[in-house]
């Protein structure tokens, strides 16, 4: 029977609609700002309307087949995402200019690349008078076959600029400037500009933006989530949080909702530790989903050090009694490593099509959604 019940927040508490909006508006941002490429025929604007929002999201997701391909192959960091799809239009960029520039080209590869990288990068296209067409869904042909569980695919963009630049770059992995630039544009626009500034104790490049933490989307009705909550810790289970969004993300929406008091505080596990633990053992490469270690540092709980953590030996000592509930084939890695038992909600980007690939991948439940967790612990205490 199950003790521990770990939850992750995007797909099963919350709908993550506006996380893979703001992935594209920060891709589209980072292509065709001044600031940063400063493409033309992007008509970037840091204010847009939901108009041009549905049309960025279409665009960058090629309606939702990247989104349903990232999903598929276990990337689950809206980080990573924009890492990811950004660095591989830059890469195809490169390899655009390379033809006419191939030495400075060249040098750049060898360079950790920032937004200044970017900003040199736009003013050498345009001056060449050259055009660039981003084919979005060109990133899941050139990616096909890679292992469902690698760690750091937008550092496989490595591995095509490679292909014909013959030199080895390592500019477009987890980790580097280029990637920590998609983070920061990322938040900015999630967080909005004052919210941005305190988190990140930096003034924002647009501090205009409004933020879409306050527009937060519920899975279900917050109050039956609620409910569900309180019945699960009334029956003596302990409750926590192993998610990809970092504390303020977390803390903010979940107090919003109400549902904050029915988590363990030592068992809330965000982004903002997988980047501590991330800045203190770089060796070991990306912690993030699938890496277990959001989802152990929550079976851990507060008396854990990062150190403990990462030298819990795996499967872990009673993992049948955790329960993992997530959406995605991140989260069900994670807990096969841990050897948790995993229940998949069909809340996720995929829907009800998920449900072949959590059946392929042996999901140990599958539920429509959240609130079928409480049914479900009941049905097992029978």
């Amino acid at each position: 029977m199950y003790e521990m019940i770990l939850f992750d927040v995007d797909g099963v508490l919350l709908s993550e609609k506006r996380c893979f909006d703001t992935t594209c508006l920060a891709v589209w941002e980072l292509l065709y700002s001044d600031q940063a490429l400063g493409l033309p025929g992007g008509d970037f604007t840091p204010s847009p309307d939901e108009e041009t929002i549905r049309g960025v999201r279409r665009d960058v997701f090629d309606g939702e087949k990247v989104l349903e391909w990232l999903k598929a192959h276990g990337v689950n960091s809206n980080w990573d995402m924009v890492a990811l799809l950004f660095g591989f239009q830059l890469q195809e960029l490169l390899k655009q200019l390379f033809e006419r520039q191939p030495e400075f080209v060249t040098r750049l590869l060898k360079e950790d690349l920032d937004r200044e990288s970017l900003v040199r990068i736009g003013e050498r296209f345009r001056g060449e008078g050259m055009e660039f067409l981003p084919r979005y869904g060109k990133v899941t042909e050139c990616l096909e076959g890679m292992s469902p569980d690698r760690v750091d695919l937008p550092g496989q963009i490595n591995r095509l600029a490679r292909a014909w630049s013959g030199i080895q770059p390592s500019c477009f992995s987890h980790g580097g400037s280029l990637w920590k630039l998609g983070l920061d544009v990322y938040q900015e626009w999630y967080l909005g500009g004052d919210l941005y500034e305190k988190q990140e104790k930096k003034a924002p490049l647009h501090p205009e933006k409004i933020g879409f933490l306050k527009q937060e989307i519920p899975i279900v009705e917050p109050s039956a989530i609620r409910d569900m909550l309180d019945q699960l810790k009334q029956s003596g289970l302990t409750l926590g949080i192993g998610t990809g969004r970092p504390s303020l993300e977390t803390q903010v929406p979940l107090e919003a909702m109400g549902w904050l008091p029915a988590f363990d505080p030592d068992r809330i596990v965000t982004a903002s530790d997988v980047r501590r633990a991330e800045k203190s053992r770089s060796d070991l490469g990306p912690l993030g989903k699938p890496h277990p270690f959001t989802y152990l540092k929550a079976f851990g709980g507060g008396a854990s050090s990062d150190a403990d953590t990462l030298a819990i030996r795996l499967p872990i000592s009673g993992g049948e009694r955790v329960l993992i509930v997530g959406d995605s084939v991140a989260d069900l890695l994670a807990a096969r490593q841990m050897g948790c038992h995993f229940a998949a909600t069909l809340t996720g980007p995929s829907g009800e099509k998920a449900r072949a690939k959590f059946e392929e991948l042996g999901a140990d439940h599958i539920l429509q959604d959240v609130t079928e967790v409480l049914p479900l612990i009941r049905s097992l205490r029978k």
